[in-house]
């Protein structure tokens, strides 16, 4: 395996040169060679068999003609923890590569997004994989490739949690998928894919099963395929558009309110405004963070109900945390204004996906929530709390220079 990066060259994990805490390539290593100790004689070939989550991946190069996969892994039984983040709260960076590295991905490329274009044979692979996507629980399946699977490592960290992967030749489910009557129903409906994510959300269904089913190409009256990434950005930006929408009718809450919380080598805090909606989210990545430098700047985008378009900087994070805050105002039946401070430490050093920030956002609101009767007080506390000076968050937000001024009742009252 050649390494392009001079540094990790250099550095061979020892040195730690890039200044991560832990070297992300040498991690992954480490945790697919266990893999490989424990299920040598199930992955060292070209058909595997097991219980798939049930997972799915969709991806975006050459769009509009993808790649799309089954994810299997060579076990049986209950998976269903290896592509959940809802059971990840608790678990450590190492141990999620470790459950992404068991899913051997069966590829399927140049599959056009318009599902009514897919030739035969492409076509009841599609089937197949559409029926995974549909089941609430893990669903025996097969796999055969053209080769026995292949791990690719990218240096430096930047590629999330990978699988072992291979061309697919064939995907077969071994029994009959779990498919939820209210799902079923909705995927055969002439719904329009923002009532069909909002209707499967009202019924109870996490985000992360409606993003396999748009995804998947079931969602919506023109149905196409939607690559992961997209779906999982889609997804939680039309929820949080419809819980928006039922926030700015409540009261404002009272006080100003800081929640802190920090989550796999990440810091959050969270700061409520008793103002009309707005919403900014600014990060700052350390030197020795995947993309952090000696001067890190602050990073930010910022929305009110007459903003439009996508978060330039912040990108995915920006909806995934923005979720997590509207519902715990949807849940108090309150409305404010939103400032998000996120920092991203050396210990994050392997990325694996926005539902850290999703839930790193939400389990602050499990934490003490500091109150202040005025905004300069809550200010001193965020910057108690944080590692960059308050200043340079001062200088990059639009939602605290403007509520220093139109909040003239802290300094009257």
């Amino acid at each position: 395996m050649a390494f392009k990066s001079r540094m990790c060259s250099l550095c061979k994990g020892r040195k730690l040169l890039c200044g991560k805490s832990k070297c992300p390539i040498l991690e992954k290593l480490r945790v697919f060679d266990d893999i490989k100790k424990k299920f040598d004689k199930k992955l060292n070939k070209n058909e595997i068999f097991g219980a798939s989550p049930p997972s799915i991946f969709v991806g975006e190069h050459n769009y509009p003609n993808v790649r799309i996969a089954p994810l299997v892994p060579p076990i049986d039984g209950d998976t269903s923890f290896m592509d959940s983040p809802l059971k990840w709260e608790n678990k450590s960076i190492k141990a999620i590569i470790k459950y992404r590295s068991m899913l051997v991905m069966g590829e399927t490329k140049n599959i056009n997004i318009n599902i009514y274009k897919t030739n035969n044979k492409n076509s009841k692979i599609l089937e197949s994989i559409q029926e995974l996507a549909m089941s609430l629980k893990p669903v025996d399946s097969e796999i055969t490739l053209r080769r026995k699977p292949s791990l690719d490592i990218v240096p430096c960290g930047f590629a999330p949690p990978i699988s072992p992967k291979g061309d697919l030749l064939k995907f077969s489910i071994a029994e009959n998928p779990k498919i939820p009557s209210k799902s079923d129903y909705i995927v055969n409906d002439e719904l329009k894919a923002t009532d069909s994510i909002i209707s499967l959300y009202n019924y109870g269904f996490d985000e992360y099963y409606i993003v396999k089913l748009l995804s998947a190409g079931l969602l919506g009256i023109n149905k196409k395929l939607v690559p992961t990434r997209w779906s999982i950005t889609g997804v939680q930006d039309t929820i949080g558009k419809y819980l928006t929408k039922k926030i700015i009718d409540y009261p404002l809450i009272n006080d100003y309110e800081v929640y802190y919380n920090e989550f796999l080598g990440n810091r959050y805090a969270v700061l409520l405004i008793p103002d009309y909606y707005a919403y900014e989210l600014m990060e700052v990545w350390e030197k020795g963070a995947l993309f952090g430098c000696d001067n890190p700047p602050v990073l930010g985008d910022y929305e009110d109900l007459k903003t439009k378009g996508y978060a330039k900087e912040t990108t995915g994070a920006f909806y995934a945390a923005r979720l997590s805050v509207l519902e715990y105002l949807n849940k108090r039946k309150r409305q404010s204004k939103i400032v998000i401070f996120r920092e991203i430490t050396p210990d994050y050093y392997a990325p694996v996906g926005v539902w850290q920030i999703r839930t790193g956002v939400k389990k602050s609101f499990d934490n003490y929530a500091y109150k202040f009767n005025t905004l300069q007080e809550a200010l001193n506390k965020i910057d108690e709390l944080m590692g960059a000076p308050i200043e340079a968050y001062r200088l990059k937000s639009r939602i605290l220079s403007k509520s220093k001024q139109m909040r003239i009742d802290d300094y009257i009252f």
